[in-house]
């Protein structure tokens, strides 16, 4: 029996190739059934060519024309806005994403700034660095989680793991999903659960808001002026979606006008953040430079999710994390 042919194309380093390696060349069926290439730079082009299967970060033009076995590219991050190119919509290619593997790290970069606005730690960070006892000045304002209401807007994988971490906190949790009843992990106890027409409302209820949507044209500037009005003066946004998801000029009049309280952000609508942007200079904006979903288990949990797709694939099963060319994620 002939072996299909998988590329791991790892450009320009392979020193994540190790768990792909294990993934794979430690389950006896996929041994059995599929011919494993893992290649770096230009190394990708002497086996493009017989490829059915390519698991990458990205896949140049030239290579998408040479590729012409190609049925599959899994990609291993969770976005492909910028990545589904015309060319790959000719194609009529299976495109699959790595959405799942930033569940646990991301979620908990949101609760380290929900936790430090609530118990004041920005301002004792700037205490701290400008060598000043401010005691008096902030300890009044700190708060706790307990009891407050976490608004979260897209109940995917990240919200998800942001919900579980919450429940911890003894938070009340609400979100928007996109079909509200879809099934989501039995473990999380939502207070509420709302269709994204009513985004508003889920504004209006929320101490906490964490923007966790997908990157879509019918998500553009999801969150402007308007919308944002929704929000009480006194909550917070964190945005770990995508920039542009969020109306930036809107969001800088709200924080200077003190409509909302404050935001953690780490992503923008231009990146890297230019040095002249006015969010530098606000005391209750907490900044992270697009490292949310930084994690040393990335790559592992990558493998395990493309081996698995590869099982479902071989079986000729509907792949799981499949791209949908209409919603655009």
């Amino acid at each position: 029996m002939s072996r299909r042919v998988v590329l791991v194309a790892l450009d320009p380093k392979d020193s994540d190739a190790k768990p792909f390696r294990d993934a794979i060349e430690g389950d006896a069926l996929l041994r059995e059934q599929v011919q494993v290439h893992f290649v770096t730079g230009e190394a990708i082009g002497a086996h493009i060519g017989e490829a059915e299967v390519v698991c990458c970060g990205n896949l140049s033009a030239s290579y998408v024309e040479q590729a012409k076995a190609l049925r599959w590219i899994s990609f291993w991050s969770a976005g492909l806005d910028g990545k589904v190119t015309p060319q790959l919509l000719e194609r009529n290619l299976m495109l699959t994403t790595a959405s799942g593997v930033h569940g646990a790290n991301i979620a908990e970069h949101v609760m380290a700034w929900m936790l430090m606005f609530t118990r004041g730690m920005h301002h004792h960070l700037r205490g701290q660095l400008a060598r000043e006892w401010r005691r008096d000045k902030w300890s009044a304002g700190a708060g706790e989680l307990t009891g407050q209401t976490l608004g979260i807007v897209g109940l995917g994988h990240i919200g998800e793991g942001l919900a579980l971490r919450a429940q911890g906190f003894g938070m009340r949790i609400i979100a928007t999903k996109r079909d509200p009843e879809a099934r989501f992990d039995a473990s999380i106890k939502l207070d509420a659960i709302y269709p994204p027409s009513e985004l508003r409302r889920l504004l209006a209820e929320s101490d906490h808001v964490c923007v966790a949507v997908p990157y879509a044209p019918s998500n553009h500037h999801l969150l402007d002026a308007e919308v944002l009005d929704a929000m009480k003066p006194t909550a917070y946004l964190y945005n770990i979606a995508r920039g542009k998801v969020i109306d930036e000029s809107a969001l800088i009049k709200a924080l200077a006008e003190e409509r909302i309280a404050g935001a953690g952000l780490d992503v923008f609508e231009q990146e890297p953040l230019p040095t002249e942007s006015p969010l530098w200079d606000f005391p209750n904006v907490l900044i992270s430079p697009h490292v949310a979903g930084v994690t040393p288990h990335y790559f592992v949990r990558a493998a395990q999710l493309f081996a698995e797709n590869l099982h479902r694939y071989l079986s000729e099963e509907r792949l799981n994390n499949l791209y949908d060319f209409v919603r655009g994620y």
